[in-house]
Parts: structure tokens; sequence; C-alpha cells
């Protein structure tokens, strides 16, 4: 496996990033918008395409990368389904699994930091972000932080697992790059109590000061969403009205780029056919059953996704790709 442990030392944030071989798809955990374009160096030097890029929780020390990265790779963007995010590509809760190819992180809310705060779990590893620190644990002081709900998910579920699971944190400020949940069990002067009320008294009295980025990364965070629509082209989109009189044709092809867990979970379109959004670029290229239907059958392509994000970005690609007689629904199946 590639993994890379990537550091930004303005707000001392950890990003991980992460692929199964040279040439797979790749995965990221809490990029820096700062840092993009060194990931992409990266990306390219590691003969990676990166997939999905995923946030731990809504930040309030730094700007997420998520829609750079989004914006320059059209890769899925990922996040807790608590977060008060506007849109992104996917939105993952409690027992969700994140996969690309090779890949599996278990998802595992972790609410106390922030009330979105989530933890990904590989077999030997955690990604714990802000939730369980390297000798501390996230301040729970803010962003609907709460004492007590971190006790239950840094007890009740992070410790829970295997002494030699390998904790990687969402920051570091005393220059640790990795622990145990065994180290952090006997050694963490955070997690030596005795109850959760000790707990609760422990936080509420550090008195910290607010992060020196938070009145401007918070707002900017929370607004990452793709425009869904474009200006002057009617063609591009359409809402989900439309959308229902329109699938009900023969010349209409309908095509739902969700992964399976999500159409497992969410639904349907009926009659939809499903093209996983990680097989786009294929679908849309001769032979390709998107670029088959769009030109020998002479039908209208209507994509869907979780909230429009995915299948405007579908648009896109096949757009550039030379299949002019394709839209996609706005706000994906929620607004269907």
């Amino acid at each position: 496996m590639i993994f890379r442990q990537l550091f930004d030392n303005v707000s001392s944030t950890y990003t991980y990033l992460m692929a199964n071989r040279r040439g797979a798809d790749a995965l990221i955990i809490d990029p820096v918008y700062e840092r993009v374009e060194h990931y992409l160096r990266l990306l390219g030097e590691l003969d990676l395409k990166l997939a999905k890029a995923v946030d731990t929780h809504v930040h309030a020390d730094h700007i997420t990368g998520l829609g750079e990265l989004r914006d320059r790779t059209k890769c899925i963007t990922v996040i807790g389904r608590t977060s008060a995010v506007d849109v992104v590509s996917m939105r993952v809760d409690d027992g969700d699994v994140i996969e690309v190819e090779g890949i599996r992180l278990e998802v595992i809310h972790t609410p106390g930091h922030t009330s979105d705060s989530y933890c990904f779990k590989m077999p030997d590893r955690v990604f714990t972000g802000d939730t369980l620190l390297i000798r501390g644990t996230g301040r729970t002081d803010f962003q609907h932080g709460d004492p007590a709900n971190a006790y239950h998910s840094l007890f009740g579920k992070l410790l829970t697992l295997p002494d030699e699971t390998l904790v990687y944190p969402g920051h570091d400020y005393k220059g640790d790059t990795v622990s145990t949940i065994g180290e952090e069990r006997a050694h963490n002067p955070r997690l030596q109590v005795q109850s959760a009320a000790e707990y609760v008294a422990l936080m509420n009295n550090l008195n910290l000061a607010n992060p020196k980025m938070m009145d401007v990364a918070v707002p900017a965070n929370q607004r990452i969403g793709l425009q869904q629509t474009a200006d002057g082209d009617d063609t591009w989109s359409v809402v989900a009205g439309e959308a229902l009189s329109e699938a009900r044709t023969q010349d209409v092809l309908v095509i739902d780029l969700r992964d399976t867990s999500e159409r497992r979970r969410d639904g349907v379109i009926p009659g939809s056919v499903h093209v996983p959004y990680a097989d786009m670029e294929l679908a849309v290229r001769p032979g390709g059953l998107i670029h088959y239907e769009a030109i020998q059958g002479a039908k209208r392509i209507m994509y869907y996704c979780a909230f429009g994000e995915r299948s405007a970005l579908a648009v896109q690609t096949s757009r550039d790709a030379g299949l002019f007689n394709v839209c996609h629904i706005v706000g994906g199946i929620g607004a269907w």
C-alpha cells in the first residue's frame, strides 16, 4: 500500500494520502487548501488518480482542500452526514464504508470535539481527526462540541479497538506522528479519568483561546458545494419535477452515479442504470455504455447522484468527451 502522512506547518494539520498501488485510485483525508498544489504534484509523481477526498469534520483552524481538489481532479468529496456543509458528493455515517480501489475505511461517528466529528478505521490503523490526539484529545467548547459525548466516543468507541491499532491524528503540535490505542490508553493524560463526569470537568476548565482562523475557516468550509447549473445553458440541468416527466420517455436514459452502498441505503430512481462515478471516464469513451446509448441509441442521458455534485461533474466529463445530449438532476436523489 502507498501511504503518505503530510504536514501543514501553519495549522499543524496532518493530511493522509493512500492508495493500493501505483497507477491506482487514491484517497486523501483532511486536505488543506494551501497545500493542494503539493498534493497534485505528489499524485502525479506516484502515478495516482484522486478518487475521493474526505474531511473528518468541519475544520475551524484551516480551509479545507476538498472543493479545490474536486474542481481540479473531479474527485468525489466526502464528509459526515451531520456536517453543516452546503453540498458534497457523498455523506457517510456510523457503520458506513468508504472505498476506493483496494482501500476500505470503516466510518465511526465520534461526536464530542464537534457534533460532526468522524473517525475512519482500517484493519491496522485509525484516523482519529481531532477526536483523539497523541497524548491529548480535541477540545469541546465550540461547533456544538460536548465533553460528555467526547467521553463516550473515546471510551465507548476508539479505546475499544485493539491495543496495537495505530493512531493517526488530525493534528500534532509537538512533533509526534503516530501512536497506538494501547499507548494512548496508558499514557494520554486526558484519558486518566475515572468517569464521564471527571472528563467533563477537565474539559470544561481548559479555558482555551479560539483558533485564529475560526471566523474565516468555519463559514468557508460550510460553503464548498459545486455550482449545479450553467448560466445561459438550460440543457445542462433539470429540476426534479422536470426529470420525473422526462424519465418516463423511451429516449431518456437515467444513470445513477452513486456507490452500491448508497443505492442500497437510500433507494434508486425506478428504471435507472447503475454506472458508478468511478467508471464514468471509460463509459463516455467509444465502446462505453454511455457513449453507445448517446450516439447509437440517440438517447438523452440524465445523470443523478446523492446531492447533485457528482452528476454535475459527470455532465462536464461527458461534454469533454463530445457528448452534449446530457443533463443532470439538480439536488440528486433527495430532490427527486
